[in-house]
């Protein structure tokens, strides 16, 4: 998977962008077929100290990509969080998929069912 990582107002270090390429290897467990991830940190020096840190992620995957935001005092957790919430749409996506599956599944066998009747 291509990792784009993108950085507005502030410096990446060494450590964060080990710590973004960490989290997102981890993604592609998840999700083989992702075809890349792109990665924007920024900050915003007007915000409130609470909310400072943004970390935005999208997901570039057949179908409509996914994407996650969140805001942080701390940009490591701001980073920590969005990848839990990528992970979380493609589990959801995932069992959708296999609910999908199941279902035609279960519908071929009652027809099989009712035909042997």
């Amino acid at each position: 998977m291509k990792l784009i990582l993108t950085a507005h107002n502030l410096k990446v270090t060494d450590a964060l962008e080990q710590h973004v390429v960490d989290k997102i290897e981890k993604l592609d467990h998840f999700d083989s077929r992702a075809v890349d991830a792109r990665v924007i940190l920024e900050h915003d020096t007007a915000k409130p100290s609470e909310r400072r840190f943004k970390c935005s992620v999208r997901l570039a995957v057949p179908g409509p990509d996914l994407y996650a935001v969140e805001y942080q005092e701390d940009l490591y957790s701001a980073v920590d969080l969005v990848v839990k919430k990528i992970e979380q749409q493609i589990r959801k996506r995932q069992n959708k998929y296999k609910a999908r599956k199941h279902t035609l599944g279960a519908e071929t066998k009652k027809r099989r069912q009712e035909k042997d009747l």
